[in-house]
């Protein structure tokens, strides 16, 4: 990745939306066929609250790659938003985020069947940086921790060890769950993990034990310290 592309991706990941427009829009003017910088410029938009311009951008990328799932996800979520809440609506209630999940209280805490989880040994900046709150997202359980993958199958970051048990164990004797972005920033993911199927095993017995505050925003970068990062060249868990 060149260095013009990494910083706009370490200033949106700071949340200086102005200067990540700034950045990207000098990409394109380099290459206005490059989709990622499209992607990023758009989601700088929508954090600034220009819509029509980063639906605009996103419609870019479409005619350039019809199949880019970046650019079809958000545009599907805009969609989606619109149909619930008008723009003026959803600024007057504080709502800042376009995705749809934000206006149907997907995040609505269950006792003993909710949790948010806060990732280790996070993934590339570049993946991170395109991942909206509200987005789904995928586990992936192996023998002694649990992965977060993009639905596309991009490594994001794993629980934390104590809560991959909890889940692997659980995941084995039949209960499902469905998992979606919480909260982003530069060295922190959130994850809100909710049960959807409980086994007969576990009838009366909750999944989780606690659960943590909501907490609703779209794209915080946080002031916590992540001092440990993966090797993110070859393929999550080969050594499983």
């Amino acid at each position: 990745m060149d260095q013009l592309a990494q910083k706009a991706i370490d200033e949106a990941l700071r949340g200086n939306w102005k200067e990540a427009i700034r950045l990207n829009e000098e990409l394109l003017a380099e290459d206005p066929k490059n989709c990622e910088a499209l992607n990023r410029l758009s989601r700088a938009y929508l954090e600034v609250g220009k819509l029509s311009r980063a639906i605009a951008n996103y419609k870019k990328v479409i005619k350039i790659d019809s199949y880019n799932t970046i650019a079809l996800k958000a545009l599907e979520r805009l969609k989606m938003a619109m149909s619930v809440s008008t723009v003026k609506e959803m600024k007057r209630n504080g709502i800042n985020s376009f995705s749809p999940v934000a206006t149907a209280n997907l995040f609505i805490e269950e006792p003993g069947k909710t949790k948010t989880v806060t990732l280790i040994h996070l993934g590339d900046l570049a993946v991170i940086s395109t991942l909206d709150a509200g987005e789904p997202v995928r586990l992936e359980c192996y023998a002694h921790r649990v992965s977060v993958t993009t639905e596309n199958g991009k490594y994001i970051g794993r629980f934390p060890d104590d809560l991959s048990r909890v889940v692997i164990k659980l995941t084995r004797e039949g209960n499902e769950f469905s998992t979606y972005v919480r909260a982003v920033g530069a060295d922190q993911v959130k994850i809100f993990v909710k049960e959807t199927k409980r086994s007969e095993l576990r009838r009366d017995l909750p999944s989780f034990s606690s659960t943590e505050r909501p907490g609703y925003i779209s794209f915080t970068p946080p002031d916590l310290i992540h001092d440990e990062k993966p090797d993110v060249s070859t393929t999550e868990e080969q050594d499983m």
